[in-house]
Parts: structure tokens; sequence; C-alpha cells
């Protein structure tokens, strides 16, 4: 039984991914432009680790927006990505969460009102984007590991309460 609820929920995220990629897919030029103007910034505050994945070194970010994006219709994992990184947001940074150096937003990104934050964050279905402001500039990065994680919860907010607190400076 258990089973068949994960497979039916992947199934589900699986074919809602799909339709929002292919939904949005008449955006790409707009996309295009967005990616080069992202990918500008990211790369002037990057570093290659050793493993070849890529870090903010000696990040002190102003402001960190927390943007998680989905479908209308959800799976339990879109789900728990979302509440979890809320979760961890009020919980291990109250002061950061309530003078708005933190904040989060939950975006439908199938609704044509959030069309921009799509485009900006280059948003394709469920995923979880963390911009940090540095300089009065965004560094848009997707955080896919959250996914792996979304299993269990204390791994999760450890996870990314170290993200956050990296980005912060601490």
């Amino acid at each position: 039984m258990k089973k068949s609820i994960i497979i039916i929920s992947v199934a589900v995220a699986v074919v809602g991914t799909l339709f929002f990629i292919f939904k949005n897919n008449d955006q790409s030029s707009a996309i295009q432009s967005s990616n080069n103007l992202i990918s500008e910034n990211q790369n002037k505050n990057t570093v290659v680790n050793n493993d070849n994945s890529t870090s903010k070194a000696r990040i002190n970010a102003e402001k960190i927006e927390v943007v998680h994006f989905h479908a209308t219709q959800q799976c339990w994992s879109c789900i728990t990505v979302g509440k979890y990184a809320l979760k961890t947001i009020k919980e291990k940074f109250p002061e950061e969460y309530k003078n708005g150096t933190i904040t989060f937003k939950d975006i439908n990104g199938e609704l044509p009102e959030n069309r921009d934050m799509v485009i900006k964050y280059q948003a394709r279905g469920s995923s979880l984007f963390i911009n940090a402001i540095i300089s009065g500039k965004d560094n848009i990065e997707e955080d896919v590991t959250v996914w792996r994680l979304v299993v269990n919860e204390g791994r999760f907010i450890d996870y990314f309460q170290n993200k956050l607190d990296k980005l912060l400076g601490k």
C-alpha cells in the first residue's frame, strides 16, 4: 500500500512537471534571455570546489529569497519541500524572517499572474530556489538536494539551515 502511494505520487509529480514544462515552452526566448542574465550573475559569485560542485564563497547576503514553485496539483514531496523550507526559516531564523532578511514565497507556476516569477527563476515544475541578494544583485540558485532529504525532516532542516547560515555569512 505504501509503495503504491509513493509510486502514484512520483507519477503525479512527473506528469505535473512535464505539463508545466510544455505549458511554458512558448516562453523559451524570454527564458533564454533571462537565463543569460542569471548565469552572468551566478558566475561572478561562484567558485568550483575540488568535487566540481559550485558553492558561494564568503557570502554575506543582504537578503535571501526562498522561492518554492509548484503546480496546482501537488504531490506529497512537493508539498513537503515547501513546508520544511518554511519551517526551517521560521524556527531557525525567526529574526531574519521577521525583519525581512529572509523571505519565503510559495508560487503556483501554472497561474498567469506568476509568469514573471517563473521566467525570472527559470522554474520548471516543482522546484526550490534560493536568491542570495548581494550588493543589490540577484544570485539565483536552484536547490535540488532538498528532494533527496524530503523523507527525513531532521536532515532536511539541518541541511537547509546550514545552507542559509553560509549565505548569511555565519
